[in-house]
């Protein structure tokens, strides 16, 4: 195999991949980048066997041929060579990188041992609004959970439920519902995302061009350009989402987003290391948030707020709160409240949900 390439080229379709490479290095195939050589152009495919992806970038391809590179140290390497011009060759399992006056070898291994791309039906990928299925992930992530142990919260629960397009993700103490109506793409059905994938497919999300998502009884697949990306599906079934959500809360609170958010961050500054509490205090128009550590200290803070219920005093975690309130764009919140001992449901718009429990300080 022989080819020059743009180092700038090299750079950004080598850089796409670092996320992907697996590096616990349970199988040694999966820490190296599978670099094929033919047609003016180069194919880079990297997984760590829940999640492929391929990309390709032009090059003068002089010899066709593969190998698989140690993903990280190709990447390095091209980030740190003096000269424009890459020329790369291999010799066995052996790549050669040369730039100027510099010169690189890398063993690498055989391509054959590589984990084969799942096949992708053309027919089952559909068109989707790039910018709307961003704002959905954004406004989602935080609540995913992160316990690998309880594998059906630990991703994104995507459904299409006719033309409503439904994003849900919850770590149990919390949980964030965006839905999007007359959305483009996606048969109706659901599917559970790992949050790997969907964290990949964000990234491409922030890239220029059209968007295309299908997905089968196995995999969920994201196309734009020559970027290719396929997602092994979580099995297990997700929580019923619609048994969470309170219905006859009555107590309810118009706030700033900004000042509470504000609020939040310098009362938890006292708040405990560990659970993170802070109290909210609901009186006539007035909010008042605190914090105290028998170890360190206490802070209090008052904020006006809209609120004609009575006195009542609830408490949650502000991180919790704080990520809310850092993903979504709109002015004001609405909190609707029932007791101290039911979660709170935060709607700062139509079509956004935020259930959060109660904690005891």
């Amino acid at each position: 195999m022989k080819f020059s390439i743009d180092k700038g080229t090299f750079i950004k379709v080598l850089q796409k991949i670092q996320g992907i490479v697996e590096k616990r290095n349970t199988m040694p195939i999966l820490a190296n980048v599978l670099l094929e050589a033919g047609e003016n152009k180069i194919n880079v495919m990297a997984t760590d066997l829940e999640v492929f992806i391929k990309d390709s970038a032009p090059a003068n391809v002089t010899e066709a041929g593969s190998v698989t590179v140690n993903a990280r140290k190709i990447f390095e390497i091209v980030k740190e060579l003096p000269d424009d011009k890459v020329d790369v060759s291999t010799k066995d399992e052996k790549m050669t990188i040369k730039a100027g006056k510099a010169r690189f070898s890398i063993v690498g291994l055989p391509p054959k041992d590589f984990p084969v791309f799942p096949a992708v039906d053309e027919t089952k990928v559909e068109g989707v609004n790039g910018e709307i299925l961003k704002e959905m992930i954004d406004k989602t992530a935080f609540a995913v959970s992160t316990d690998e142990t309880r594998y059906n919260i630990n991703g994104f629960y995507l459904e299409k439920d006719g033309q409503v397009l439904r994003m849900v993700a919850t770590d149990g103490h919390r949980l964030a519902l965006i839905e999007k109506r007359d959305a483009e793409g996606m048969a109706p059905g659901h599917v559970l995302l790992p949050r790997k994938g969907v964290m990949e497919m964000r990234k491409l999300l922030d890239e220029e061009g059209n968007f295309f998502l299908g997905v089968t009884q196995k995999n969920a697949v994201m196309k734009n350009d020559n970027t290719l990306i396929s997602i092994r599906l979580l099995e297990g079934e997700f929580p019923d989402y619609r048994k969470v959500i309170p219905k006859d809360h009555d107590k309810l609170v118009v706030a700033d987003k900004d000042g509470l958010l504000s609020s939040l961050k310098r009362v938890s500054i006292l708040s405990s290391e560990k659970i993170k509490g802070v109290k909210f205090s609901f009186s006539g128009k007035s909010l008042v948030v605190s914090s105290s550590s028998p170890d360190i200290g206490d802070a209090t803070e008052e904020l006006d707020v809209d609120y004609g219920g009575e006195i009542l005093e609830i408490a949650f975690n502000a991180r919790y709160f704080i990520d809310m309130l850092e993903a979504v764009g709109e002015d004001k919140i609405n909190i609707a409240l029932k007791d101290s001992l039911n979660p709170g449901v935060i709607r700062p718009s139509e079509d956004y949900t935020y259930i959060i429990m109660p904690m005891r300080l």
